[in-house]
């Protein structure tokens, strides 16, 4: 029988969550490590109340470089806090912010554009310089905004300041609010379009676990600019009156001494910087002695690398809270490791989905009913989901059955009813139950490394790709011990961490990191 999610009635407005965030809390402290590039004056050490006027300032002057209500504003530019602040001020003043990865190449970036039909486009010196040089934006944008400078072609926000205020546009909340893009597997991105409405969905679990939290705790998060998750994480910490502190970036020797000072009880960031932190398990510092909540969402992180950061907290009864989601849903499935378990833990379990707010069914591959063995597809039920991909609406209702969402990943749920994610249907390999299973059997075995990602070889073997600390050679005889339980594995290729592809959330892309090991063994043999 069809399950029927209350909808959420009440519209999520980005552009007016800091000014409602400070009516409450005006003076909780909202702390940077780096300076914005639209307002470096504002300084890295804000309170929400700053927040909100700089959020209003910013929509007067784009408002008066020709933004308007119902308009595209596509943010193209370095990574950068002022990213969430002008799409903020963008959304108070109506417009439809578009995020894009600053690690977009030029080509995506002006396909991207020509699909939005000439929005205005916010950029800077340096993409313009690079990325953008050999683009004609007098054809694809309708106006170009830049922080600062006089460059011509260009509107400068720092020379619009003064503008006058002006009233927030409320539109409907099944508007297109803001879109986000997902990598996919190949070509142009697809966009992803949120309402005021769908963002409210996605924000109601996570106030809900966030309202478990009895006492106010600092909340540290190293999470991509341009993601859906980074708006939804602010929206709730902002509303509870949780001092923020916003890290840029992310590598273990700068985030020691920030965590240490600000002492946060709340940390959140990609999977990937949680393998990096790992370390400061050891730092003399003791930067994560504070944290009672680690959070985690963009990804499945291995179970090995949780209890070495649990292990770090000084707290007592420390948490970390694993979720399950997509850009098109937000999140949907939850549990939580303790020093207890975590050691042990299945990291292919993600747990329950979310009362009342999501459901997951399994539906059968072939006829097959979803097992281990063999798992079905995953659809989900959420009024968190994303209404359409922008002016892709076949692609989007190829992943709709009836009122299903289909995630592209494969599983199945247990007698509990919890559900377990063995791997992307795109990324299964025949010989191999789960991947990922995989992965997070040997990383516990093997300290030594960092990143293991198996990927389809030449004649589809499973292809084991590693990453040591600090790029020690892997010693082969410890491997072969590790994968003795996995005897279809090739032998490994070893690559420093920082050459693995990465999506703007920093998940691997498997799918480019099989075509460049394919082209070097070709090349090779």
């Amino acid at each position: 029988m069809l399950l029927h999610l209350p909808a959420s009635k009440q519209p999520l407005r980005l552009g007016m969550i800091p000014e409602e965030a400070a009516a409450r809390h005006p003076d909780v402290p909202l702390t940077l490590d780096h300076d914005m590039d639209a307002a470096p004056e504002a300084g890295r050490e804000l309170t929400v109340a700053a927040l909100a006027d700089l959020v209003d300032d910013m929509a007067a002057r784009l408002w008066a470089a020709g933004v308007r209500a119902g308009e595209h504003l596509a943010l193209y530019k370095a990574h950068n806090f002022d990213i969430y602040v002008l799409a903020c001020a963008a959304s108070r003043i109506g417009a439809v912010p578009v995020l894009l990865s600053p690690a977009l190449d030029g080509a995506t970036v002006n396909a991207l554009l020509d699909r939005l039909e000439r929005p205005h486009l916010m950029t800077d010196e340096g993409k313009l310089a690079d990325e953008l040089s050999g683009l004609d934006l007098e054809k694809a944008a309708a106006t170009v905004v830049v922080p600062r400078g006089d460059r011509p072609g260009t509107v400068s926000l720092e020379s619009l300041a003064g503008s006058p205020r002006r009233a927030p546009v409320l539109l409907d909340g099944s508007h297109p609010a803001l879109m986000t893009h997902t990598s996919g597997t190949t070509g142009i991105p697809k966009l992803v379009v949120h309402t005021a409405l769908s963002l409210r969905g996605r924000y109601r679990p996570q106030e809900y676990l966030v309202s478990l939290i009895r006492r106010r705790e600092t909340y540290a998060v190293h999470v991509s600019f341009v993601h859906s998750r980074m708006y939804m994480a602010l929206a709730v910490m902002l509303e509870r009156g949780m001092p923020v502190v916003v890290i840029d970036r992310g590598s273990p020797e700068e985030v020691a001494p920030l965590l240490a000072r600000t002492r946060p009880g709340i940390v959140e960031t990609h999977p990937n910087s949680y393998v990096e932190w790992a370390e400061l398990v050891d730092h003399p510092l003791k930067p994560l002695a504070s944290v009672k909540f680690f959070s985690g969402t963009f990804d499945a992180i291995h179970p090995p690398t949780i209890h070495k950061l649990l292990s770090g907290s000084r707290r007592s009864n420390p948490l970390f809270f694993q979720f399950y989601g997509q850009s098109e849903c937000g999140p949907l499935v939850a549990r939580w490791y303790t020093k207890k378990n975590a050691h042990k833990a299945n990291g292919r379990c993600l747990g329950y989905p979310l009362p009342g707010m999501t459901h997951v069914r399994v539906v059968p591959r072939e006829g097959r009913r979803p097992t281990k063995k063999t798992p079905g597809f995953i659809e989900v039920l959420s009024d968190g989901r994303a209404v359409n991909y922008f002016a892709e609406d076949e692609r989007y209702r190829k992943e709709l059955n009836g009122k299903w969402w289909r995630t592209g990943d494969v599983g199945y749920r247990d007698r509990l009813g919890r559900v377990h994610v063995l791997d992307r249907a795109v990324d299964v390999i025949p010989t191999v139950d789960s991947t990922l299973e995989v992965e997070d059997t040997v990383l516990g075995r093997l300290e030594e490394l960092v990143e293991l990602v198996l990927v389809p070889g030449p004649a589809q073997e499973p292809l084991p790709v590693v990453c040591t600390r600090d790029n020690t050679p892997l010693d082969p005889v410890r491997w072969r011990r590790a994968v003795v339980d996995f005897p279809q594995l090739a032998d490994p290729i070893q690559m420093p961490l920082d050459d693995l592809p990465r999506t703007a959330t920093m998940k691997v892309q498997r799918i480019e990191l099989a075509r460049r090991l394919r082209e070097r063994l070709e090349q090779a043999g």
